[in-house]
């Protein structure tokens, strides 16, 4: 723990200082900084990364063996750097004319060296490139050669080896927070059409527990849609373990795409980010045909307007995905359409036969009493899938005040024993910045877990019906529906009985006297009132 502090301190430190920066150079907050930052990171990221590969195959198989040989060995997964690609190099030649130009042309040619692993695919096939030529960000010419040294000279302070060489081997859990670090100043509710909310690390654990209650999965095939920058896939694959599953995503937007690469690397996942695919999922899912899955967690977007291709949807190629229905375009804000159920359906659609998911969907999904929330919910039940619903406590997104739940699905789920869970009165509340915050504290999140996967029945928190009980209770996902009402009873004697209702009398009449007194006052001071 104390390790994990110390590396996260330092590496947001980094990033302070590479803000800084973009912020001497006349890019502070501009719209190209996230780019800078995130690129130069992955590159000072992706260098020591090799350094330490390096070091370690040297000490098996001896100082003298030759580059070649020595790439040779490496592991698939691990980056192959040049001598003069590394950040090393480029302090050593900082002084030397057309810096820019070099400190570009060197990204590029990595890029180009480890497109095969480290590449993203759009829909159509096309590879992204790991790096921009980030000089041009800077339009004062004269400026570009100084804006390159000064990234490269914090980046050469700055190392991911030294005193931290055990985290290469160690899954990158706390990355998160330095994720949400990153992008904290790029990422709110006015970010644009496709600005990503990423899932607390509590929310992303509970899930990941409940979907694989022990670590005994062979090979498995992982999914999100909506992927974001990838929390819930991380937290998953941690728990299954990296090495028995094969993580597949889809997501509208380069930026959680690009943010996604930098998690899959530092978490051992990087035999993976072929998988990564830059599409729009609901119009064009690229693994539709090609794949279904063995687990699948998302948090989609709950809102959006889809109303330019949504009568593409209305199409008999689409109907069998989307059962239930399109939702309609609203009258007067189209941002309002609900896209989650799409997400629902394509999910429910991309399961195996043996299939498990969890999907976070606002609290009124599971109670609406029409319309395409109602028959989703009708479908998952009569099919058998429902393994149960956990309702999170409000304020459990600070960037979003929408009361959520997560949906269990489960191809194999036990219909007789189906866990509804209320979990709003746990948590603690925060202040971040102008937000407050719902935060679940460790045993909270355990309890949470454990009273789920042991289809346990708690008072004010759980219960555990049937598929046929919830069709009594017209198909309701809400725990509270189910809890029984108690009346208590206190035994007190003929005579504590006839004391306390005197005692309600005698307040009561007091109180009457009172108001009499008052109204009397205010008689007389209207008899008083005179017009001046």
């Amino acid at each position: 723990m104390t390790h994990d502090i110390t590396y996260t301190s330092k590496t947001k430190t980094l990033i302070d200082n590479l803000k800084s920066v973009c912020a001497n150079y006349g890019l502070g907050n501009d719209g190209n900084e996230f780019k800078i930052i995130s690129q130069v990171f992955l590159y000072k990221f992706l260098n020591d990364k090799f350094q330490f590969e390096v070091k370690k195959t040297k000490e098996k198989e001896g100082e003298n063996v030759g580059y070649e040989l020595l790439m040779d060995l490496l592991d698939e997964n691990v980056p192959r750097l040049k001598p003069h690609q590394q950040i090393a190099h480029l302090f050593n030649i900082q002084n030397t004319p057309e810096f820019a130009k070099t400190f570009d042309d060197t990204l590029r040619s990595i890029s180009n060296d480890n497109a095969d692993v480290f590449s993203i695919k759009s829909f159509s096939g096309a590879k992204d490139k790991l790096f921009d030529d980030l000089s041009t960000f800077i339009t004062d010419l004269s400026q570009r050669d100084d804006f390159c040294r000064a990234l490269v000279n914090k980046l050469f302070e700055f190392s991911f080896e030294q005193s931290f060489e055990d985290y290469f081997d160690e899954k990158y859990d706390f990355f998160k927070d330095i994720f949400e670090y990153l992008i904290k100043d790029y990422n709110s509710d006015s970010g644009g059409k496709y600005a990503e909310y990423y899932t607390p690390n509590a929310v992303s654990r509970i899930i990941a527990n409940i979907l694989v209650p022990d670590k005994n999965v062979k090979q498995v095939r992982c999914y999100d849609p909506s992927v974001g920058s990838g929390s819930l896939l991380m937290s998953l694959a941690h728990q299954i373990g990296e090495d028995k599953c094969t993580i597949y995503s889809e997501d509208i937007s380069q930026k959680s795409s690009t943010m996604l690469r930098l998690n899959l690397i530092l978490n051992n996942l990087t035999h993976s980010i072929p998988n990564v695919i830059k599409t729009n999922t609901i119009q064009q899912p690229y693994y539709l045909e090609k794949q279904k899955f063995d687990y699948i967690v998302s948090n989609p977007p709950f809102k959006l307007d889809f109303s330019d291709y949504r009568k593409d949807l209305e199409k008999d190629s689409f109907r069998e995905r989307f059962f239930a229905g399109i939702p309609n375009v609203p009258n007067k804000d189209k941002d309002k359409m609900a896209i989650y159920l799409l997400f629902i359906q394509h999910i429910m659609y991309s399961l195996n036969d043996t299939g498990k998911a969890a999907i976070v969907v606002p609290t009124g999904f599971i109670t609406a009493q029409s319309g395409i929330e109602k028959k989703i919910r009708e479908r998952i039940v009569d099919k058998g899938w429902l393994r149960g619903v956990v309702s999170m406590p409000s304020n459990i997104f600070a960037s979003t005040g929408t009361n959520v739940s997560v949906l269990f699905l489960d191809k194999q789920a036990n219909s007789s024993q189906i866990v509804l869970m209320d979990a709003g009165k746990l948590g603690e509340t925060v202040k971040e910045g102008k937000n407050q915050r719902t935060v679940l504290t460790k045993d909270e999140e355990q309890r949470i877990v454990e009273t789920f996967n042991q289809r346990q029945a708690v008072e004010d928190l759980s219960v555990v019906v049937t598929a046929e009980d919830i069709k009594a209770k017209n198909y309701s996902f809400s725990a509270g529906q189910y809890f029984e009402v108690k009346i208590t009873y206190v035994d007190i004697s003929p005579e504590t009985f006839t004391a306390t209702m005197n005692g309600f009398e005698e307040r009561l009449n007091a109180l009457f006297h009172e108001s009499r007194q008052l109204d009397q006052q205010i008689l007389e001071h209207l008899k008083n009132l005179k017009m001046v």
